[in-house]
């Protein structure tokens, strides 16, 4: 139990770290479990994906007033309802084809040759981008055109293979069509909420027959850490990103894909 703890604690700090930073948080946890045997079989692999409910609420929290008069505005405020629907807009097509081929997925591209090679591609094309010379238009998350939230709902969709990022593919998206670095950031933070908590009821359902109580309080531990963890990265991550933009998060990419090439190829 002891142990179980520890690799709750750790993945916790993985996935809280990771989630919201264009780095892959499900790539990295899958890296953690293979090479340092801290969760491989099948609940561990439930529990990178229930945790991640501790990272949406570390989002709900930082965000709690802008999302409260959102929600209080809905039916009374066009600005409001055109958000909430945007939101909705960029989710749908993510939910449609993780609904379809969801586990066709999971079962033949969540592997760490396919995080590894899709750490190192995604890290190239954060670098290209981030040296761009764009001209961005859009400065506010909740005020994006309809189209550009469809589109950004269409990239995330190729964060379903492991590895890509989440948020790194709809960071990109919003940047090359029109947003700033912050607003594109907070866009994602904001569009990984109804991604993240679908996910997390889909996959608490279909396992609520395995788990045990000792697997809830394994789940519970990890969620405070992840929650604890994501409220201060995201807090960093938007001023950082701001001054210095993804060239950082680019070459950590970079190198660990690389490194991760490496110990598989030296049958680690």
């Amino acid at each position: 139990m002891l142990f179980d703890i520890f690799r709750a604690v750790i993945l916790g700090v993985v996935e809280g770290v990771t989630e919201f930073l264009p780095v892959s948080s499900t790539g990295h946890l899958l890296l953690v479990g293979r090479f340092f045997n801290l969760g491989e079989d099948s609940f561990w692999k439930s529990f990178a994906v229930l945790i991640q409910l501790g990272a949406i609420l570390a989002i709900l929290s930082i965000y709690f007033a802008k999302l409260w008069r959102i929600a209080l505005g809905m039916f009374s405020d066009p600005a409001a309802r055109r958000f909430v629907i945007g939101v909705l807009v960029a989710f749908l097509p993510a939910a449609m084809i993780g609904a379809v081929a969801g586990s066709y997925i999971k079962l033949y591209l969540f592997n760490p040759w396919v995080v590894c090679f899709s750490l190192i591609v995604g890290g190239a094309i954060l670098l290209w981008v981030d040296q761009l010379d764009l001209n961005p238009q859009q400065h506010d998350a909740t005020a994006f055109p309809l189209p550009m939230y469809f589109y950004i709902g269409c990239a995330q969709c190729l964060a379903m293979i492991p590895g890509v990022s989440r948020s790194g593919a709809s960071i990109v998206a919003a940047m090359l069509f029109g947003a700033d670095k912050r607003s594109a950031a907070e866009f994602s933070f904001f569009l990984a909420i109804p991604t993240m908590v679908g996910a997390f009821v889909y996959d608490f359902y279909k396992n609520r027959g395995e788990m045990t109580t000792d697997h809830l309080t394994i789940v519970a531990i990890g969620f405070v850490v992840s929650f604890i963890t994501a409220v201060i990265v995201v807090k960093t991550f938007l001023g950082y990103v701001t001054r210095h933009g993804f060239e950082l998060f680019a070459w950590w990419r970079v190198i660990v894909g690389t490194l991760g090439l490496i110990a598989l190829a030296m049958g680690r």
